[in-house]
């Protein structure tokens, strides 16, 4: 199985910070030495075994075609264009595949002690970092948890303890891997998308690109999260729709020729409806 030395080990780094996993952390699940892995991901190995790469994949919970870059969940399908020429579609995964953390924050209020509004202030005030990569998911809880006067929390699992998915919106995630190429764009902290993932929370569909923002190292709407979702769309930026709930996101798309569609998590039925229109395939 011929691989891309270069971009498996970017590929590697970038699934391995996705699970919010240090080298020393993914050696230790791969039983594999610290020395081949940083070896790997900065492509001075060559030419890694398949069994090596394989105990990386299963040690991040991936298949083998989704490590090694192979997993090209169009390559069998009769793709489509829509009118406008649409025919890759990221969707957004908070606010439009799951409901915002508003039950999570209503639960750490109530674990805390804090009022709620505290513990949404604290919150955002590191949520970017983590997001970014800048700081650890262990950094966001300790300062997340010195903010609010507890001894030590884990958001990760108040979060995924708490999602709540938008079943219209899955729904329609569905119908349109069915028509076109679909990945998955979004701001968020480490690990946790590979968790909902797992967990059944977010429709199991081979994804055609997963931009998670902790791995990419830029959050929506910076430049830089768009230039790599254009490339591992491997499409023109004319030929990508965004469906995001904030409009700020959106607008930053659209000065990049893409089309857009906001989403309004508070009529769902509605924004669906809008979008299935949208994304009728042309005759």
């Amino acid at each position: 199985m011929a691989m891309d030395e270069r971009g498996l080990g970017k590929r590697l780094q970038e699934a391995r910070l996705a699970a919010g996993l240090t080298q020393q952390q993914l050696c230790h699940k791969a039983n594999l030495s610290f020395s081949t892995l940083t070896k790997i991901e900065r492509g001075a190995i060559k030419s890694p075994s398949i069994f090596t790469i394989q105990s990386i994949a299963s040690a991040l919970e991936l298949s083998l075609d989704d490590l090694i870059g192979h997993n090209q969940s169009g390559t069998n399908r009769d793709l489509k264009q829509t009118k406008t020429g649409v025919s890759f579609v990221y969707f957004d995964v908070n606010g439009c595949l799951v409901y915002f953390y508003q039950r999570a924050f209503d639960k750490l209020a109530l674990i805390s002690g804090a009022h709620l509004e505290a513990v949404e202030s604290a919150f955002w005030h590191y949520n970017d970092q983590v997001c970014k990569g800048e700081i650890s998911l262990d950094d966001f809880n300790a300062k997340l948890a010195e903010r609010l006067g507890m001894d030590k929390l884990r958001w990760q699992d108040y979060y995924i303890e708490n999602v709540e998915p938008i079943k219209e919106m899955q729904e329609l995630l569905v119908w349109t891997s069915k028509q076109y190429k679909i990945g998955l764009m979004t701001n968020i902290m480490p690990g946790l998308l590979s968790s909902m993932r797992r967990n059944g929370q977010l429709p199991d569909l081979k994804y055609d690109a997963v931009i998670d923002s902790s791995a990419v190292g830029a959050i929506k709407p910076e430049l830089n999260i768009y230039k790599e979702a254009v490339k591992q769309a491997g499409v023109s930026p004319e030929s990508i729709l965004l469906i995001d709930d904030d409009r700020i996101n959106l607008m930053a798309a659209e000065r990049l020729g893409w089309h857009v569609m906001w989403f309004d998590d508070s009529h769902p039925a509605d924004s669906v409806e809008r979008a299935r229109q949208a994304l009728e395939p042309s005759s």
